[in-house]
């Protein structure tokens, strides 16, 4: 076991240690404040606060972990051994910084309470962030730094044993649109077929009407290749429904519709089935929790997962509305503007709640790319995009993490403009499984 000595406790100190040694590296640990018995402890110590006690391993701490509140820090960054880092500390010490305190302003997503800029759907945006600012976004940090910490502690003492990791691949899909022309209803389809003949589209017009009359099936149905994948690869997939009202930017089929209803059962047969909380939801708590109990009657068993539409993530409201309704995990923590890790992590992590000061329940898994980010904000064409999602991949590898994908079962269908984009898809897993 690992003995770390520090002068005070506190939640924030608590939910760091436990994140990076407990979480992370896997290993049991103690805080004490006792410096006589810290002094007299014959195995692994470690000590964070503003001098060593005796020839432990030493960490000089920053206020950040002792601080309650929110301010602004004034950050300035430095490169060390290849990453960027920041909370400076004497350059004497074993890093050069406090790998606690900036993994913590990480994690927690510090900066996204202060003030800041939000785009034309609420969000905090990629742009805005340190990470981006200052390069790093494509870097778990926190994860190198906690390798990096554990090297140091074998260097010092060999007896102490750290379990194995394993890298692990998990392919996550939205249904925000379960099919592209069936299912609509009379007003939406006679809608479309208006618009199309408005605009003399007349190959849309071709195309639904031999989807309607079954001459071939719906371009958004690949849930069968979805299939044929995962059990060729053998990888865990995840996938999150939306079930709203139709609405402005929440246009997936009526979650009274029977076929939706038989396809969501069938995806719960071979996957993980969560709910992807509508757009408008998002400042409606009651609409949330109608979604999410809609969903848990379909599946007959409770809803756990989730990830909002559009990536609507307000800190801390969203994750407080999610706790209430009894999800313990999710998967929203991501930037639709950029590809990376937006919490400088790609392992799951427990949210912690800067406003109440304390840690919760609610396990937060970061992806590093979306399908939708790659092509609509980063411009990025098919042919290129393995150039930005490999070195994603071999980070995470490199940390024995988890490697998160976003996909749509629309971008796999090869229809208008997502050719191209399935064979991505299928890139992505051969290089992630590999």
């Amino acid at each position: 076991m690992l003995l770390i000595f520090t002068a005070e406790v506190t939640p924030r100190l608590t939910y760091t240690f436990d994140l990076i040694f407990k979480e992370y590296l896997g290993i049991n640990y103690a805080l004490t404040s006792d410096d006589a018995a810290f002094r007299q402890y014959s195995g692994a110590r470690l000590s964070y606060g503003q001098a060593p006690l005796s020839d432990e391993l030493f960490f000089s701490a920053s206020d950040l972990l002792f601080e309650k509140g929110i301010s602004d820090h004034q950050l300035s960054f430095f490169d060390w051994n290849g990453t960027k880092v920041f909370f400076a500390t004497p350059p004497n010490n074993v890093f050069p910084f406090d790998p606690f305190a900036a993994s913590f302003y990480l994690v927690s997503r510090y900066e996204e309470y202060l003030p800041h800029i939000r785009d034309g759907h609420d969000r905090f945006d990629a742009g805005q962030s340190i990470a981006y600012q200052k390069g790093f976004i494509g870097k778990p940090l926190v994860n190198i730094w906690a390798l990096r910490l554990r090297d140091e502690l074998q260097k010092k003492f060999p007896l102490l044993k750290f379990p194995e990791r394993h890298y692990r691949f998990i392919s996550t899909i939205d249904i925000d649109n379960a099919f592209a022309y069936l299912e609509k209803g009379f007003m939406r389809t006679s809608g479309a077929f208006a618009r199309s003949l408005m605009k003399l589209d007349f190959n849309d017009l071709s195309e639904r009407t031999k989807v309607l009359l079954r001459l071939q099936p719906d371009p958004y149905d690949t849930y069968q290749l979805q299939l044929d994948l995962q059990k060729k690869y053998k990888f865990r997939c995840i996938y999150f429904t939306l079930l709203a009202d139709y609405g402005e930017n929440d246009k997936n089929v009526s979650p009274a519709n029977r076929k939706l209803k038989s396809l969501i059962k069938s995806l719960a047969d071979y996957a993980e089935v969560g709910i992807h909380p509508s757009y408008g939801s998002n400042k409606n708590p009651a609409l949330l929790k109608k979604e999410v109990t809609a969903l848990a009657r379909m599946l007959q068993r409770d809803v756990t997962r989730s990830r909002q539409h559009f990536l609507m993530l307000k800190l801390p409201w969203t994750y407080r509305r999610l706790i209430d309704l009894d999800i313990t995990d999710d998967y929203t923590m991501g930037f639709a503007f950029h590809t990376g890790f937006r919490a400088g992590i790609c392992t799951p992590f427990y949210f912690y709640d800067l406003d109440m000061e304390r840690s919760t329940n609610l396990r937060i898994h970061p992806f590093a790319v979306m399908d939708a980010t790659l092509k609509y904000y980063m411009k990025i064409s098919p042919d290129n995009a393995m150039d930005y999602i490999k070195p994603l991949i071999d980070e995470v590898k490199a940390v024995e993490g988890d490697f998160i994908s976003l996909w749509h079962n629309e971008s796999l269908s090869e229809n208008k403009i997502w050719a191209g984009w399935k064979k991505v898809y299928v890139q992505l897993i051969e290089e992630a499984c590999s």
